[in-house]
């Protein structure tokens, strides 16, 4: 494609050079410019890539989009952001990948990612080829690519729709995540159905208020669009229990299909029956009542299920097929997920790292359990401060031991991070200890028959950033390596 013939799509632009290019690619880092790529300048956090726009030149770039001229010798368009310009030229140039997928997107404070792998899940058990982007990976069929953002940005979205349709995949379901929201990169993705999980304490590190955070979480549903079309109508599947259910629904002109554990929801699930290694209920829906259990413990998970069996509904599944498939889904590395190496005790690895979602575990396992409690969890750093003491109120309120260690402590001290989370339990009993290896190994140690020990925090993840480096790290390795040396 023509430089010229990509420019059209934008309202006004100013040209600093001549010429008019044929364009290859788009990149938007220096390093990964090729032969022929338009190099997209960014004003990141850290670093501002018009700094770098003559190292993308002498990679090979032909021209160049950014906020103010450049000192290059090739062609440089100049537009007011170069984040929203990059969506449109983005969705132009790889030919609106995203409006031939069935696209799922799903939001909330917890549960985003065990939700878009049930949806995932339903759809690839009743023959649809999906791919899936998250916080843990991204998958093009059978096919894994690492995730390096819950939500990456607009150009990398187009780019993976792009390769989701040559990988012939008719149906893309992702994360989305406030920030992705606020900061714009999923503009120009077609979503036809959004997904709301809940909205709990976190990132106001970047809100600044839980009214902002909703706000943000809102976005998504108000970018489903204003028209309805019989051929491809749009969803909003929202979570009737949540304390904004009303704002997410007024925030639509979508159609509403909502889902709890109260009748005043379309789906919704009763007679519950929580185990610890199932969850069993009576499915009550538009499209019919079904008897299932779900092979996943937790009352927080029943509410994923049926945000998935809401969306298959809304995507044409029939309802008897979409509960089977729900009724075969696995659950997720790091969720919930139990640590066995036959010891008397169990070890359960949870990704909770927000105050309700570290509630929602703890009362799940109090559930099911006649034993103590134990738990291990920190706060990471350079993020939400506010959290730190209330995460350590719900361990020794839930918990009948807390240790208190260090999750991704980054550029602040540890002991800082600690001291923080001190000031939500003075007066109650607890431990603090730095290395989060360490913090683990007592924990197991302390624990008898028939007690738990709960991990949280990381979840599937396999490192530790301690500064600005990382540290290989899995909670789920260390727990078993301990468990082993007993």
């Amino acid at each position: 494609m023509r430089l010229h013939t990509l420019l059209e799509v934008l309202p006004f632009y100013k040209v600093h050079g001549e010429g008019n290019p044929a364009i290859s690619n788009i990149a938007n880092h220096h390093k990964k410019v090729k032969d022929g790529d338009l190099f997209i300048c960014i004003q990141g956090h850290e670093i501002d890539s018009h700094s770098l726009a003559h190292i993308a030149e002498r990679n090979g770039a032909a021209a160049v989009l950014a906020e103010r001229e450049v000192d290059v010798n090739i062609p440089v368009i100049v537009v007011p952001s170069t984040k929203k310009a990059m969506a449109v030229l983005a969705d132009y140039f790889y030919k609106q990948p995203s409006h031939q997928l069935l696209l799922v997107g799903v939001t909330g404070t917890n549960g985003k990612t065990t939700t878009t792998h049930l949806i995932d899940q339903v759809f690839s058990f009743n023959g649809i080829k999906t791919g899936l982007i998250g916080t843990m990976h991204i998958k093009a069929g059978d096919e894994l690519e690492v995730s390096h953002n819950t939500t990456p940005d607009s150009l990398t979205l187009q780019q993976t729709f792009y390769r989701f349709r040559e990988k012939g995949v008719t149906s893309a379901v992702m994360e989305v995540s406030s920030h992705a929201l606020d900061q714009g990169r999923v503009h120009g993705c077609d979503y036809d159905i959004a997904v709301f999980t809940n909205l709990s304490q976190d990132h106001l590190d970047y809100h600044r208020s839980m009214d902002e955070y909703r706000n943000a979480k809102c976005l998504l549903f108000a970018q489903l669009g204003n028209t309805y079309f019989k051929k491809s109508p749009k969803y909003a599947i929202i979570n009737k229990d949540d304390d904004v259910a009303g704002y997410l629904i007024k925030s639509t002109a979508a159609h509403v299909f909502t889902y709890g554990l109260t009748k005043e929801a379309d789906f919704y699930a009763e007679d519950l029956r929580l185990k610890a290694s199932e969850s069993s209920f009576r499915l009550v829906s538009p499209y019919g009542e079904k008897d299932m259990v779900l092979g996943m413990a937790g009352k927080f998970n029943v509410y994923n299920a049926l945000a998935a069996i809401a969306t298959a509904s809304a995507a044409g599944i029939p309802f008897d097929k979409a509960v089977q498939s729900l009724e075969k889904a696995q659950g997720v590395r790091g969720r919930f997920e139990s640590i066995s190496e036959g010891q008397s005790f169990s070890v359960i690895i949870d990704y909770a790292h927000t105050p309700d979602g570290l509630k929602n575990v703890l009362e799940t396992i109090k559930s099911i359990t006649d034993g103590q409690i134990i738990v291990v969890v920190g706060c990471g750093g350079d993020r939400d401060k506010i959290k730190r003491p209330i995460m350590a109120e719900i361990a020794c309120d839930y918990g009948d031991y807390a240790i208190f260690t260090s999750d991704n402590p980054r550029t602040e001290d540890p002991m800082d991070i600690l001291k923080d989370m001190e000031t939500g339990v003075v007066g109650k009993q607890y431990t603090l200890m730095i290395d989060r290896k360490d913090a683990i190994k007592a924990a197991i140690k302390q624990a008898k028959d028939g007690d738990v020990v709960l991990i949280a925090g990381k979840g599937h993840e396999t490192y530790q950033i301690i500064g600005h480096d990382v540290y290989e790290f899995d909670d789920r390795e260390v727990a078993r390596q301990i468990i082993r040396e007993l």
